[in-house]
């Protein structure tokens, strides 16, 4: 394997990330634990000491899990790239596929076989996260029956709407010349588009069973609700996320009219009808903000630029030499130029995830200002404090790790901008 800059980059990068990472996560642990015996004074009166003790302990099991699967990931993506592992599985398929199948078929081989070996290799943390951490925790409800249906119908999945999709980015790449990736991104904004409309209705049913709300009270509480804040849905559902876990939560699926509210089982169980409402005031303040067609037009946005590079790092034999490819000779190498860019974006993006984060945190203060204006602040703090604890989420998560992780605010900053707006 030869070093060019490509090479320098990627290993820059990839050491960079791998320290930030172990910094951030032990800088963590070692704040919720120091913080552990302590319940803050904000929180005195309303979380006991003992439930505080079990999301410490909770964010700490996670954290030692979370040390071993990055320092894996990070040995796994090493292997893949400047190691040859992806090498030797491009070589292998393109001698015994690729003659008796032609191109198409293997490069299609190369994605399937790629995707089939990263999810064997990632299985033993799954079954460990889910029915030891989750378990211990008593998060986790699913039966190892069920763990092997959902794989097995994820495999399907997949299978159906990801190999037809790969096949006509493909065949782009290959039939549209030097734009081709102006056009990719065309088929992939379209792709997700109309996934976003199908999801509610044929996707997550294979997965969930989602019921009418029966509750008369909590219905016309919601619908005057969307009413006030001049929002339609095509219906208001209930989801049994109970068989899997403990975990509570509500939702908006789908796009336009395709639009849907979905509340957890779990959710409605441990809040009052008033607690839900204010809930869905957050959501709908979303919606308010248009905080959802912001995040799709970024993901568009990033996605067009991640394509264009890939156009023309897909024309550089450095790109593939660089990472420990040797590209084909006679044949496309498109299939191995996304499978390459897929594993060497990560961790250059991860430095950008501070800025993303720090988005998402402000647009969750603006939906909950939205909710304290909709519904009742009150019940909305109440609702918090009990998913908090529910979910095990520290309230003593360490700063400088929430600025860098956090989507969602931690909760003494979410309470105090609450009894802000509620004064």
């Amino acid at each position: 394997m030869s070093t060019t800059p490509i090479t320098l980059a990627f290993s820059a990068a990839l050491l960079l990330s791998l320290l930030a990472k172990l910094w951030l996560a032990t800088r963590q642990m070692r704040h919720v634990a120091a913080h552990r015996d302590q319940v803050p004074a904000a929180f005195v009166n309303t979380v006991t000491p003992d439930a505080h003790r079990r999301a410490a302990d909770y964010t700490l099991a996670k954290g030692r899990f979370g040390l071993l699967s990055t320092a894996f990931g990070t040995a796994l993506l090493l292997g893949w790239t400047l190691l040859g592992g992806l090498d030797a599985l491009n070589q292998w398929l393109l001698g015994a596929v690729q003659p008796r199948f032609g191109s198409m078929a293997y490069q299609l081989g190369l994605l399937a076989a790629f995707a089939l070996i990263s999810g064997v290799l990632d299985l033993p943390f799954e079954l460990y996260s889910t029915f030891r951490i989750e378990q211990r925790f008593g998060f986790n409800r699913i039966t190892p029956r069920l763990f092997v249906v959902d794989m097995l119908k994820n495999l399907c999945v997949g299978a159906l709407i990801g190999l037809p999709l790969a096949a006509l980015i493909l065949w782009i790449m290959g039939a549209a010349g030097s734009l081709w990736w102006l056009w990719a991104w065309c088929a992939w904004m379209v792709f997700n588009l109309l996934l976003l409309v199908l999801y509610p209705t044929v996707i997550a049913p294979m997965f969930n069973k989602f019921e009418p709300l029966a509750d008369t009270e909590l219905r016309t509480r919601v619908q005057a609700l969307m009413q006030r804040c001049g929002f339609a849905a095509k219906g208001l559902f209930v989801m049994d996320g109970s068989r899997r876990s403990a975990h509570a939560n509500a939702y908006f699926t789908g796009l336009g009219a395709a639009k849907r509210v979905v509340f957890f089982d779990t959710l409605l169980q441990r809040l009052t009808p008033g607690e839900v409402e204010a809930v869905l005031a957050h959501e709908l303040g979303h919606f308010s903000h248009r905080h959802v067609q912001k995040r799709i037009a970024g993901i568009f946005g990033f996605s067009l630029l991640g394509l264009a590079l890939l156009g023309w790092l897909s024309g550089q034999s450095s790109f593939y030499e660089g990472l420990g490819v040797v590209p084909n000779l006679g044949t496309p190498n498109d299939a191995l130029a996304l499978l390459l860019f897929m594993l060497a974006l990560p961790p250059f993006s991860f430095f950008v995830s501070p800025l993303m984060a720090h988005f998402s945190r402000r647009h969750e203060f603006e939906a909950d200002a939205y909710a304290c204006a909709q519904a009742s602040g009150q019940d909305l703090a109440n609702a918090l404090l009990k998913l908090h604890e529910d979910n095990a989420a520290t309230l003593t998560p360490d700063p400088m790790y929430v600025r860098f992780y956090y989507s969602h605010p931690p909760a003494s900053e979410r309470l105090a901008a609450l009894a802000l707006s509620t004064r």
